[in-house]
């Protein structure tokens, strides 16, 4: 069990030096081995349960994806309206997108991937939420919210 924990420990962290970057790489910096929409985005303690998620959708895509929101202190959570003891401040959630896919594929995918523990889709935003919440016994998929 520890080999095999390693072996996705090793490839979540692998996978930011050997992204597919693409196009994406030229419009977006990298902070901690994910693109990000901007330079407030934090990327540096998303916990590698979420890094293995935007690495799956990274292959499965063949396109980097773009964080547009990973970790949030208290305060810039209450700001943007963020929910109370959201996970984005425990560092177990993120928002992305990835530049030419259409949202619904990206939702699609990530209802049938195991990881993912909460998915959020949010109408007329080009990302979607995901966290790595426990399931709740007998969800075979994510527990989603907001237009999923």
């Amino acid at each position: 069990m520890r080999v095999i924990v390693a072996l996705i420990v090793s490839a979540v962290f692998l996978a930011g030096c050997a992204s597919l970057g693409g196009l994406t790489s030229q419009k977006y910096q990298k902070k901690y081995g994910l693109y990000v929409e901007h330079s407030k985005v934090q990327t540096f303690c998303l916990l590698p349960k979420l890094r293995l998620i935007l690495w799956k959708a990274e292959m499965h895509f063949k396109r980097a994806p773009v964080v547009t929101s990973g970790y949030r202190n208290p305060f810039h959570n209450w700001k943007v309206g963020g929910a109370w003891g959201s996970y984005h401040q425990s560092c177990k959630a993120a928002d992305f997108f990835i530049p030419g896919v259409p949202k619904s594929q990206l939702i699609k995918f990530l209802k049938n991937t195991g990881e993912v523990g909460g998915l959020g889709c949010y109408p007329g935003r080009k990302f979607v939420h995901v966290d790595i919440r426990r399931r709740p016994s007998g969800y075979k998929r994510p527990v989603t919210f907001k237009g999923c």
